[in-house]
Order: structure tokens, then sequence, then C-alpha cells
């Protein structure tokens, strides 16, 4: 992470720092500085392109994409009445489930791994990602840290009428969750759209950590998101259709959806969807492996 930001207390800090005291709900919202880019077009196919001259992999261990712990919308539709959608924070379980996802990514890390995570701007996905890097012991296993509005949740609205959305969320059942536009909002198309974007960002940054000497094959790439988002993600990396998305359903609370990277006989490199993490999700097996990998039958060493 660059200057303007520093950890204190297990907490992470920087100069531009906001106060959101949102009714009996109190949380220090951070301000993450961006990340420099840099450019690449290799990362998301089945390339052996993946590597530079000298042999550099640009591509991080695993990439784990991530929910939100438990927020008091998630128990109480009426919460968005008053509180924007944006503010609602996390329930006392829902830190919780933060602080055993960090405990969890610490194993995962290992003794000498790396990551740098990117969140949604949303109180409650960053109140998740705070309590995860307190479980972090040394803080220079954190590259960086990166605030990331493409990450946002579907947008619904403004303040919102709890029965004009339950009727809307019904409705939008009929319809089918990726076309349906809620009035004042987004489709699910919108999502996809933007989060498509982010992905290109996403795939430039790899590039930019590896050009600057990390090890990728050490470091973690952490998204800390929301369900129809992360779900929105995957349809766009695996590049599965929208009707195999509307058999999808949202990971649970803080629950890690984890993308395992490959290596082929012949030396392609891809990522494939964690089998605990696609059933979860209720994706067919043909959905968790990238289709360039099913139409030439690559093979795994």
């Amino acid at each position: 992470y660059n200057g303007c930001m520093k950890f204190q207390n297990g907490c992470i800090v920087s100069t531009y720092r906001n106060q959101l005291s949102v009714q009996s709900c109190s949380y220090s919202v951070s301000s993450f500085p961006s990340m420099v880019q840099s450019t690449s077009k290799y990362f998301s196919s089945t390339s052996d392109m993946s590597t530079d001259a000298v042999g550099r992999d640009f591509r991080p261990n695993r990439i784990i994409l991530m929910r939100h712990g438990e927020s008091t919308g998630n128990v109480d539709e009426g919460a968005y009445v008053h509180t924007a959608d944006w503010r609602i924070c996390l329930t006392s379980k829902g830190v919780k489930q933060a602080e055993e996802a960090g405990n969890k990514l610490k194993c995962l890390m290992g003794e000498d791994g790396r990551v740098f995570f990117y969140n949604s701007p949303y109180v409650r996905t960053k109140h998740t990602l705070e309590e995860m890097i307190k479980k972090i012991d040394c803080k220079n296993r954190i590259i960086s840290v990166r605030e990331e509005p493409r990450l946002s949740e579907q947008q619904f609205g403004n303040f919102q009428n709890v029965e004009q959305v339950l009727a809307a969320k019904r409705e939008r059942q009929r319809f089918g969750r990726f076309y349906y536009r809620f009035p004042s909002g987004e489709s699910g198309l919108d999502v996809y759209s933007r989060v498509s974007s982010f992905i290109t960002t996403f795939v430039r940054d790899c590039h930019r950590y590896t050009q600057a000497g990390e090890d990728l094959g050490k470091l973690n790439a952490v998204i800390v998101t929301h369900g129809l988002s992360l779900r929105l993600f995957l349809m766009r990396w695996f590049q599965f259709s929208a009707e195999q998305f509307e058999l999808t359903h949202n990971p649970d609370n803080a629950q890690f959806v984890i993308l395992e990277k490959k290596v082929g006989v012949d030396g392609n490199k891809w990522y494939e969807l964690a089998e605990e993490s696609r059933q979860s999700l209720g994706l067919p097996a043909s959905c968790g492996v990238p289709r360039n990998v099913i139409l030439h039958s690559l093979q795994r060493k």
C-alpha cells in the first residue's frame, strides 16, 4: 500500500477519514486510495501468455470472492426505509463472521503468502474487511487495499418503501434476475457491465504488481462485495449464460468463493471454481471451468 494509507490498532486509516453515525450504528469509514494501473489483454483467457519475457506469472495464486458479513438489512427489510443502502451496518453476528473469515484467510495464506484487497464502498463491506484485516498479524503481508465502486450492490432506488421493494422482488423472480430492472434502480445486466469493467482493472493491477517485483505465485486476491455482484463476476469470468445465471443463488454471508489456479500439461494456465464453492452457488460443473478449457480439452498437470 502507498504512503497515504497506514494501519493503526489493527485498522486501516488514512488522511481522509469520515465518521458515519447512522441511527444506532456508528462506524468509521476509511477512504482507501486507488492503486496505479498498467495494461494487459491475456489474463482471463487460458493462455501461456500469462507470463512475461522472463517467465514471471501475472496470475495470483488464488482469487477469493467474498460476500459481506450479515447486515441489519439481511435480517430486517425495514432497515432500508430510513437508512440508505450504502450505510447499512453489520450486525454483531456479521462482525463475528468477518473475524472468522479473517482467521480463515490467514490459514489459506500460509506462512509466506501475501494478499491484496478490493472492496465495495458500502459500510457493511468496509467493516467486513477491517475485521478481517485485524486477524492478519503482520501488516506488511498486505500489498494494497482498494475501494472499488464498481463492486457496489445492485441499486434498488433511494430510500425504499418496503412493500414496493418486496413486490418488485417477487416480480423479478417471475421476470428473471438478470434482465429485470428495479424502478429507479439497476438491472442485473447493469451490474454485469460494471463488474466486467472492473475485471479489466483487476488484470492491469496484477501486471503492475508483477512488474514491481511481487511474486504472484504467493499472492492472494480478495474481493469483498455483495451477493449479486459476486455471482455476476463469476458469470463474466467463466462466460456462462443468462439462463445458467438464473440457476444460481447468493452465497452465505462472509462465505469464501474461491477460484483456484490450474496449470495444464502444455503450460496453459487458468482458474477453476473450487468444487465446494460451485455447489454452494447452485452452479452446474460446466460453469466452474473456462470455456476454452472445455473447448480445447486442456489437461491439468
